[in-house]
């Protein structure tokens, strides 16, 4: 097990020691309240403003139901709107990008520019009273941090800067607003609970007993850190080299001022960035169903031309090397949070203890609790009510 002594915690405030009760893993009614409290209320996020550079260019979220697409108008605005057409109800878009200057449903033709204006009817003279201007699609709320760009169902609630800004000046210098993506959008299926992920994300304790390579990497330093809005998680690569190819080879071609700390941050309650000296990584947990999950997950970095030209071979080579890193590190988290959700299900289990180092997991549990009050018993409800 890992010494504990070494582990850099802090909390603001003491927080109930039990943790979660299993129901709140895999109760369908409770997903239902969940999904209505507070997941339809918090931001999630779509992509980064590059990948909708061009006039035209969009990308959509499938969300609890919903279809929301972000797309970039003719006059350099990125907006947000429902994927719903306003004559029938159509969905206007299919898949998660591409590119139009004009939206027209498939269904009967109504067309909208996009910068969402109504802008052609077939058989206009069918509705006389129809008003364009009011028809036009129906905008979602949309929050463009350092060139991310992210979406909220529902109103409410502090904004991404807001819930980031104790963090800006660590950020700062990784350059959000210049990144480019590396590859396309995965989409990794898991047949957990989303809050199972979110868990295993933030959590400290696990990463000695269960992730090699990043103990070979950070040693016993690995540290976490419980804020308002925000889990904040690092680790500072050793300076002895890794015992494993890749990771020594990683060690060996950071270029010099690259930096040597892995940064995690987890967004309440369900976005994290993973920040590394060659690149940034979003893994997004979109909750399907009470045990089932899609991980969305991307990678950008700072285009090599804005890179010192000495070191743009190094980075490269980089990049490689921490994919394969972290291929096995996922690998590892998949079968843990099964063997999890397994045990969630069980009408064996009862809520565990939570140590007073496990602070981002007592975060986490004590604002479901304040904002859900019923995940406060061992057992669901007989009835929910709203």
């Amino acid at each position: 097990m890992a010494d504990l002594a070494h582990l850099p915690v802090r909390a603001a405030k003491p927080q109930p020691d039990l943790s979660l009760p299993g129901w709140v893993y895999h109760d369908p009614a409770y997903f239902r309240v969940e999904m209505a409290r507070l997941i339809r209320p918090a931001w999630q996020i779509v992509c980064h403003a590059s990948d909708i550079a061009e006039a035209g260019e969009w990308r959509s979220l499938e969300i609890l139901g919903e279809s929301v697409m972000v797309i970039r108008g003719a006059d350099g605005a990125a907006r947000a709107f429902a994927n719903v057409c306003r004559h029938r109800g159509s969905r206007l878009v299919d898949g998660t990008g591409g590119c139009a200057k004009r939206l027209t449903c498939p269904y009967h033709g109504w067309t909208y520019a996009a910068d969402g204006r109504l802008i052609g009817v077939p058989h206009k003279a069918d509705y006389p009273g129809l008003d364009p201007s009011v028809h036009g699609l129906i905008p979602v709320e949309l929050e463009n941090w350092r060139g991310f760009l992210f979406v909220r169902v529902e109103g409410g609630g502090p904004s991404v800067a807001e819930m980031l800004a104790p963090y800006e000046a660590e950020i700062g210098p990784h350059r959000f607003e210049e990144l480019r993506a590396l590859g396309r959008i995965t989409l990794r299926p898991r047949d957990v609970n989303w809050k199972n992920i979110a868990d295993n994300y933030s959590d400290g304790l696990h990463i000695n007993v269960a992730h090699p390579g990043l103990t070979r990497l950070f040693g016993t330093g690995y540290g976490i850190e419980a804020g308002a809005h925000v889990d904040r998680m690092w680790g500072d690569l050793l300076e002895r080299p890794s015992t494993n190819p890749s990771e020594r080879a990683y060690q060996h071609f950071l270029p010099e001022g690259a930096g040597r700390r892995w940064l995690y941050f987890k967004l309440w309650p369900n976005v994290a960035f993973d920040i590394y000296p060659d690149q940034v990584d979003f893994m997004h947990f979109v909750p399907v169903g009470p045990t089932e999950t899609l991980i969305r997950e991307i990678s950008y970095a700072v285009p090599d031309a804005k890179l010192p030209e000495n070191g743009q071979r190094e980075m490269t080579a980089a990049r490689y090397l921490n994919w394969r890193i972290n291929r096995r590190v996922n690998e590892e988290d998949t079968a843990l949070i099964r063997r999890v959700q397994q045990g969630m299900e069980s009408n064996y289990y009862r809520p565990g203890p939570l140590g007073e180092s496990e602070v981002c997991l007592r975060s986490f549990a004590a604002k479901l609790r304040r904002l859900i009050p019923e995940t406060r018993s061992e057992t669901p409800p007989a009835r929910w009510d709203g």
